[in-house]
């Protein structure tokens, strides 16, 4: 039994929302269990095979190569929830760095003004793909790669336009930059472990979208717009605002990633972000988002990159050659694919 059937009065049985749900039930109907699972997984088998893999100061490194990537998966994997997609992600971020730091050093401003004129450059791309996306109703698929291919070209052409490399200049030296850095690049000490600020902003995202998703009405649009668009305009959902929405977020988690991009190295190189989209995409898959759209979790994109951290540092503990990665990239997408699928079936089947 998975669970008890509703009381029944007058003779007719009672709403069957009111129908108590077993745990097993709620945990089978978890879109990241088959995540959590690989992620176990994972960690035990490097556990066992690398031996520096346990410490605390390689626990500091993991999840701070998991919040790069999961600082994006979040926003990638509500688009995919949405029923999306989006291609231009990875270069996106490398231009939000970019327009910061040749902004600011060609204006001679104080780093702020190029910090927030990249908020906005950003963000107007991120509503240009959903305003591209639901007025021409061609696939995002076409529509991101376009924008893909235009970043990628104006990354490079504008940076050697200006700049006369292919990366920017320094503005390590400029009013605002260790401001800027503190709060993009900082890191500090908790109980032996080095944490970057990158982290915090993951757990932040990651909360915060798991809010959207499940207690506000913004998030039962998401759903209904992934689970099928013509259906939920029907019953009244904004299908065309809550895209473009999906489209802004995702350029400003661009944002916040590339300006620690910045403010990490104090330099840009234009040719940065080139298949990181993927990586995005790769985690939201992992952590059970439906390529189809309409299924997944924030917290399993946040699974979908602790996998990754993991096994892209846990290579190196090994001292694996790490030309080896993207196999165990693909392996695991494949059987985390499986995985989800089963769990998906087994938890429909006890409805």
């Amino acid at each position: 039994m998975t669970a008890t059937a509703p009381p029944v009065k007058d003779g007719a049985p009672a709403d069957e929302r009111l129908l108590r749900t077993s745990p097993l039930r709620a945990l089978l109907g978890r879109p990241e269990l088959g995540s959590v699972v690989g992620a176990v997984a994972v960690f035990l088998f490097f556990s066992i095979v690398a031996d520096s893999f346990l410490r605390a100061s390689s626990f500091g490194t993991v999840l701070y190569a998991a919040s790069t990537i999961g600082i994006m998966a979040v926003p990638v994997a509500l688009l995919m929830i949405g029923g999306e997609f989006d291609l231009s992600a990875g270069v996106l971020v490398t231009s939000s760095a970019l327009i910061s730091s040749m902004f600011s050093y060609q204006m001679t401003a104080n780093v702020w003004v190029g910090v927030l004129v990249s908020l906005l450059a950003t963000l107007a791309v991120g509503v240009f793909n959903g305003v591209m996306l639901t007025r021409t109703k061609l696939p995002s698929f076409i529509i991101t790669l376009g924008t893909f291919l235009m970043l990628t070209g104006l990354n490079l052409g504008l940076t050697k336009l200006i700049s006369g490399t292919v990366s920017t200049k320094t503005i390590a030296d400029m009013e605002g930059f260790s401001s800027a850095r503190a709060l993009f690049a900082s890191q500090f000490t908790l109980g032996g472990v080095d944490v970057k600020v990158t982290i915090l902003w993951w757990f932040g995202l990651v909360a915060l979208a798991t809010w959207i998703l499940l207690r506000t009405r913004f998030g039962n649009w998401i759903f209904a717009a992934g689970g099928g668009a013509d259906a939920a305009r029907a019953v009244g959902v904004p299908v065309r605002t809550t895209k473009i929405g999906l489209y802004a977020g995702v350029a400003f988690c661009a944002w916040v990633s590339g300006q620690h991009l910045l403010f990490s190295f104090d330099v840009v190189q234009s040719g940065e972000g080139v298949g990181n989209e993927l990586i995005y995409i790769i985690a939201a898959v992992i952590g059970g988002c439906l390529i189809t759209g309409g299924y997944g979790s924030a917290i399993g994109s946040a699974v979908g990159a602790f996998i990754f951290g993991m096994t892209s540092k846990g290579i190196v503990y090994a001292e694996w050659n790490p030309d080896w990665f993207k196999f165990f990239l693909g392996a695991m997408l494949l059987l985390a694919t499986l995985l989800n699928a089963w769990v998906r079936k087994r938890a429909e089947a006890t409805k």
